[in-house]
């Protein structure tokens, strides 16, 4: 293994420690929700190991490039950069669901809210109907993107190319997905 690609192991380490964090962060919210208090607390307590952990390979992360940057310099500093900048993992297609299956779910959630809703509202109703041909990676946060799950980046950048293709308005307020008749036609079709 190349002294980079060890470089590229600790981002890589680091990337799934954080989407386990998020997903304790997801089930301590939950769990605090319910008033399972218990189940809460062991979250923040796994939580906090886990972010002294993650402080623990950003240290030996950062050791091993001090290694090597003296003797290789530039070059090495330059590659550095980039792999700090590029994302190293790209899931295949066949891990989560494609950005098509969610045209038809968009436009039904908007008819049965009654043609225009909140983003948020949207969302929910779409997690709903598609909840059972989710794929393995679609309920999991983007590297990139912490906050959000893959899905809902998915579906958001659906409704972007329908609004391109005229399926939704694009004078509707910020914030507010409404449909067009173009999409209320396709759909209609369909």
């Amino acid at each position: 293994m190349k002294k980079i690609q060890v470089y590229e192991a600790f981002k890589i380490l680091l990337e799934e420690i954080e989407a386990v964090a998020n997903g304790l962060n997801e089930e301590g919210a939950q769990a605090f929700q319910k008033g399972a208090y218990d189940r809460a607390e062991r979250a923040i307590e796994e939580g906090k190991r886990l972010a002294e952990f993650r402080e623990k390979v950003k240290l030996l992360q950062k050791e091993w490039v001090k290694l090597f940057s003296k003797k290789r310099g530039v070059a090495w500093k330059a590659e550095i950069r980039k792999i700090k900048t590029k994302s190293i993992i790209r899931l295949p297609g066949y891990l989560y669901t494609s950005e098509k299956e969610f045209r038809k779910p968009i436009l039904e959630s908007l008819v049965e809210l009654g043609g225009r809703a909140k983003k948020s509202d949207v969302l929910k109703k779409i997690k709903l109907k598609m909840k059972n041909i989710f794929k393995k990676f679609d309920c999991k946060p983007l590297p990139s993107i912490p906050h959000s799950h893959r899905w809902q980046i998915s579906a958001q950048s659906c409704r972007n190319k329908l609004l391109q293709e005229g399926f939704i308005k694009n004078d509707s307020p910020r914030g507010i997905w409404e449909i067009s008749e173009k999409g209320r036609k396709w759909l209609e079709d369909k």
